[in-house]
């Protein structure tokens, strides 16, 4: 199986467990959206019934209003029942690095308000430990920058502020910066995740420590799911 049949295969195990009347947490990146697509012809079939979604990014807004699926708004008035969603790294922990694609202060908000986060990945995305295959984000206001990327040497960092292909510094959806912070490997993330969290000026993080109920990967033997018992489907 090439990469994208292998995210397919994640997404859609992921979205048959989507039940009608749920709201639902809309991922972003290149596996969650075939969880969302795959939600959207459920909906269209008439599969599913009276099901909501939250999206995490405008990128995933635009995808869910194209298949017709319905959105809450962005308050989110109710819980979410289930959120879908992807990541860069996945620890045996089940520990993550989120936001290459730059929603991690979205997803993580919503992430927080489900009551089960279903994560899907190909197998590449496993990790002995976090920070060892990709960077760590870190979502940070425009003023100060620069004192975020000393704050993050004194922490054993090494932070790069990302860019978009235009060269100009990327911007989230909330108008942030984004520093791409390499640590390898993080081998006690909450306590990192702490200290991040404390700074001022430092928007979000992308480690999501302890919010994945279970991981479904697939990978060139087909697709399981990691919880707290590892099972296959």
């Amino acid at each position: 199986m090439d990469a994208d049949a292998l995210k397919r295969a994640a997404g859609e195990h992921a979205a048959s467990l989507v039940q009608s009347g749920m709201v639902v947490g809309l991922g972003t990146g290149s596996t969650a959206v075939f969880a969302t697509r795959r939600i959207g012809e459920l909906i269209a079939s008439g599969a599913l019934r009276d099901v909501a979604g939250i999206p995490t990014s405008r990128a995933t807004e635009a995808e869910a209003r194209r298949l017709g699926i319905p959105l809450l708004p962005d308050s989110m008035p109710r819980d979410v029942d289930l959120t879908i969603d992807g990541a860069d790294e996945v620890s045996p922990a089940l520990d993550l690095i989120k936001g290459g694609g730059g929603a991690l202060l979205r997803e993580k908000i919503v992430a927080q308000a489900s009551r089960r986060v279903v994560i899907v990945i190909d197998e590449s995305k496993l990790s002995p430990a976090l920070g060892m295959r990709h960077a760590l984000p870190v979502e940070v206001v425009r003023f100060g920058a620069e004192s975020q990327e000393r704050f993050i040497r004194s922490l054993g960092g090494r932070a790069t502020l990302r860019r978009a292909e235009s060269g100009a510094p990327y911007e989230t959806d909330q108008g942030n910066w984004i520093l791409d912070c390499v640590f390898s490997p993080i081998l006690e993330p909450r306590p990192l995740a702490e200290r991040l969290s404390e700074r001022a000026g430092v928007v979000e993080h992308g480690l999501f420590c302890g919010l994945a109920t279970e991981v479904v990967v697939a990978g060139s033997g087909g697709v399981r799911v990691l919880g707290r018992r590892t099972t296959r489907s």
